[in-house]
């Protein structure tokens, strides 16, 4: 099933040929005309055929101990009802009081362009939660998270879905807003669960517009007016759904997690490994926080001209490999597999386990698989590929 290195060394040659949406700077306007494939059930078949007969950790001690973690002043969405104080209430992607209009909305999960000729991207610090993730050619395609993005004219630029990042929004209860895809994902965004605002439906030009500052397909944007009027247009949810569980747990104000308790070993310095934009985090003791480079330079939102940073890095390892000769590529987000948790400075392995089914939210535990307690903050989760674990660089 896995996909061989001597597969991915192609993959990264390719890359110079490659005009499929999601590849390099020869990219055209294709991008926005929806990707035909020859087997519209291979992602499908794909799904069927990653193993589940993993090993996966018994967490029942720890999901009956986060009534105890909330006694005890963390921040837990399982088995606890969310803090309120007055108008404010504590945010599932944060674990911080924001007012309730904000921490009750349902965020909105854009895909994000991270190829070097997008840079800089704009508004890409508002978000609370980012991940990346390869795509085809050995590029990284990332998507954030936004629980407040009310005053962004501008966020991007926007580009296509891909299969495993709705899996990765639907943990978030997240509406999804992309612009174009593959056959492949009809189906999955077809579903009632999935409520995504596409570029390419006919709620494309109320969410998205074009600048003219750049060549297609580098130029699509979305607005916080825009997203809004499509989310009203489209008649989806506004608020978290009922049973909602939230997919973090965090530190309880003023006692920050410094690992100190867990079998953890120094991060100061993190390289993913991914072999186009190279990216790496450093972290910065007087903040507490990881800032992160790519392409050789720091990695900045255009908006603000700050680099990113992050209070917490998550290295999910997952089965993957390559559906189709065009280099799409898949990655399981169900049957669970290892993690790495990094914060203030120091690392702790554990696992990455899907709670309540294949809609519901993964969740992290360490090697005694007690869950982990995220610091609170903004996190950045890199999506490893397991076969590719050799390439990561913490020290």
């Amino acid at each position: 099933m896995k996909y061989s290195r001597i597969t991915a060394l192609c993959c990264v040659i390719f890359l110079s040929a490659c005009v499929f949406a999601g590849c390099g700077g020869g990219e055209t306007s294709s991008e926005y005309a929806e990707e035909e494939v020859s087997d519209n059930e291979a992602y499908a078949k794909f799904e069927e055929s990653v193993s589940d007969d993993k090993e996966v950790p018994d967490i029942s001690e720890a999901l009956s101990a986060n009534g105890l973690l909330a006694e005890k002043g963390y921040i837990s969405s399982v088995g606890a009802e969310r803090e309120r104080d007055g108008d404010k209430v504590r945010s599932y992607l944060t674990g911080r009081l924001v007012p309730s209009v904000i921490g009750d909305r349902r965020p909105v999960a854009i895909m994000l362009n991270n190829i070097e000729d997008a840079m800089p991207m704009s508004g890409v610090s508002y978000a609370d939660v980012l991940y990346e993730c390869v795509v085809e050619g050995g590029l990284t395609r990332m998507m954030g998270v936004f629980e407040n993005y009310d005053d962004l004219e501008k966020i991007g630029s926007v580009r296509s879905c891909r299969n495993y990042f709705v899996y990765y929004a639907l943990e978030l209860d997240a509406i999804y807003c992309h612009y174009g895809q593959s056959s492949y994902a009809l189906p999955l965004l077809e579903q009632d669960n999935v409520n995504n605002l596409s570029g390419l439906a006919a709620i494309g030009d109320t969410v998205f517009y074009r600048t003219t500052d750049r060549v297609a397909p580098h130029n699509a944007y979305a607005s916080a007016k825009g997203i809004k009027k499509g989310i009203e247009e489209m008649g989806y949810r506004e608020n978290y759904q009922s049973d909602y569980i939230g997919k973090f747990t965090f530190a309880k104000d003023g006692d920050p997690n410094d690992l100190s308790d867990a079998p953890s070993y120094p991060a100061t310095h993190i390289e993913p490994g991914y072999v186009i934009n190279k990216p790496y985090l450093e972290y910065n003791e007087t903040d507490g926080k990881y800032y992160r480079w790519q392409y050789g330079t720091e990695h900045v939102d255009d908006l603000t001209g700050e680099q990113l940073a992050f209070d917490n890095v998550i290295l999910q390892y997952s089965d993957w490999m390559q559906v189709d000769d065009k280099g799409y590529l898949g990655f399981d987000c169900h049957n669970g597999g290892k993690m790495i948790f990094i914060t203030r400075g120091k690392a702790v392995e554990g696992s990455w386990v899907l709670l309540g089914g294949t809609q519901s939210a993964v969740r992290y535990y360490d090697s005694d698989n007690k869950e982990i307690v995220l610091n609170q903050g903004k996190t950045l989760i890199e999506i490893i590929q397991d076969t590719e674990g050799d390439k990561v660089v913490i020290r």
